[in-house]
């Protein structure tokens, strides 16, 4: 492993990937993901992006461009359809096939390219051997988020979404596909339950609700999936890929929800919304990637990713959150960004985006200053009485001191702790600051691999730009 430290979120602040599928191809991983902005008032407003990285080396991503343009479907030439979250698969002649659902239509369609970064151009939509679109025959169910897993001259194609009360949508589907990658072969069936047709299948309280999902470990095929709740990335395994899927629990929550490791399991760590991702093997381990959502609200979403460990029966055990992607600890010394906080709540316990189109101003957020190109800082933004950033983890050693960097109408103190309920080591004083200015203090963090938390206690509303470990 490389020298370069791995962060959440992994790529540049100013990027908004979300909906992460990553892939090893060759010596690189690939990330496929729809595309938010800053400032974002829907989701997935950008065209197709990709981020690679070598494989042994998951702190130095590098950006290939856009990959296919939203005008590119011949459907979509009004620019009304967003691209919604992709999944890539290679197919049996060995190109690269993007699967993709338009925003404002219920079909599958697909691109190609003889390269995984692309670019990419269209290639058509998934449809019957009379050629009616899949989702458009009668008794079809609108299509969705499409996962792919292409096995020698067959590909699985997962698709579905379930909300609250609707009884049309019964649940996860997979379509089985010709060797050309858009014919059906088998017409869909169920794999996993919606929320209206759970009862006595297992998955009670985790249903299925979108972000479909597929992978294959040894003889062990995993469907991942974004359930009701939302925040949780879930699994269910089988040994075929077509029926038998047993519920088995959490992969990660966007907020910890279920880690009682450190902290209440019903205790939210940072605000959320939906969840979207994926896992794959990459060198020797096994990573998820997800995403997070930053300045307050559900539109500008940023792809985070963890290591995974598994049980001998090939259960996960479920992530933490972290600042570091659980890869290894950040070196407890020299300067850190606030944006990379994995952790962010007050005493006021909320689990969700607390939003009515805009972020409610009693809570904070994680954001950005805008500069030329939109490649401005990353920062902690409305920080109250009580505002908690957390950041894990780092492998401490001689900390002596603090310097933090803040900014705003702000007096008071920021506290400094290694557990979010733990006692404080100590303070930094806050003033009033126009610019962004730094703060130093005497603070000992004792030797090892620890969290720090940072806790404003006073008047005003800060902001929080980052700190430095000396």
């Amino acid at each position: 492993m490389s020298d370069h430290q791995v962060i959440n979120p992994y790529l540049p602040n100013w990027e908004y990937v979300p909906d992460g599928e990553p892939y090893v191809f060759g010596d690189r991983v690939y990330v496929y993901g729809s595309h938010d902005f800053f400032g974002g008032d829907v989701y997935c407003m950008g065209d197709y992006v990709c981020w690679s990285a070598p494989a042994d080396d998951l702190g130095n991503w590098k950006y290939e461009g856009a990959i296919y343009r939203k005008d590119q479907d011949p459907h979509n030439t009004d620019l009304q359809g967003n691209l919604y979250a992709p999944d890539v698969a290679v197919g049996p002649d060995g190109r690269y096939y993007l699967y993709y659902v338009l925003s404002n239509w219920g079909v599958v369609s697909v691109a190609v390219s003889d390269r995984p970064a692309g670019p990419y151009e269209f290639y058509g939509y998934v449809h019957y051997p009379d050629g009616t679109r899949l989702g458009e025959k009668e008794g079809d169910e609108p299509q969705f988020d499409p996962g792919v897993l292409t096995e020698g001259d067959r590909t699985y194609l997962y698709t579905g979404f379930c909300g609250y009360g609707d009884k049309s949508r019964h649940g996860a589907m997979c379509t089985v596909l010709d060797r050309d990658m858009l014919t059906v072969r088998e017409a869909p069936c169920f794999v996993a339950p919606g929320v209206m047709y759970s009862q006595g299948t297992g998955f009670e309280g985790h249903e299925f609700f979108e972000a479909p999902s597929i992978r294959k470990r040894g003889d062990l095929y995993y469907f991942i999936y974004s359930s009701i709740q939302f925040h949780e990335l879930c699994y269910a395994v089988s040994r075929e890929p077509t029926r038998g899927f047993v519920y088995q629990g959490v992969i990660i929550s966007s907020c910890d929800k279920g880690i009682a490791s450190y902290k209440p399991a019903d205790k939210p760590m940072y605000y959320t919304a939906n969840n979207h991702g994926s896992m794959e093997k990459i060198g020797e381990e096994w990573y998820i990637f997800y995403h997070r959502h930053t300045n307050g609200t559900n539109y500008s979403r940023q792809g985070c990713l963890e290591k995974l460990c598994f049980r001998e029966d090939g259960t996960i055990i479920q992530a933490e959150m972290t600042s570091c992607g659980s890869v290894r600890p950040l070196k407890g010394k020299g300067r850190y960004p606030a944006y990379i906080a994995c952790h962010l709540f007050t005493d006021t316990e909320v689990t969700y985006v607390p939003w009515s189109g805009w972020m409610d101003d009693r809570f904070p957020k994680i954001t950005q200053e805008i500069e030329e190109g939109g490649h401005g800082i990353g920062y902690i933004a409305n920080m109250r009485e009580s505002a908690t950033a957390g950041f894990r983890y780092f492998d401490c050693r001689n900390v002596e001191r603090i310097s933090i960097r803040t900014k705003g109408y702000a007096t008071g103190r920021m506290e400094i702790r290694t557990a979010w309920d733990g006692e404080a080591l100590g303070s930094v004083p806050i003033g009033y600051a126009n610019v962004w200015h730094d703060t130093e203090a005497e603070i000992r963090i004792p030797d090892g691999i620890q969290s720090l938390y940072f806790t404003f206690r006073g008047q005003g509303h800060l902001q929080f730009a980052g700190f430095e470990l000396k």
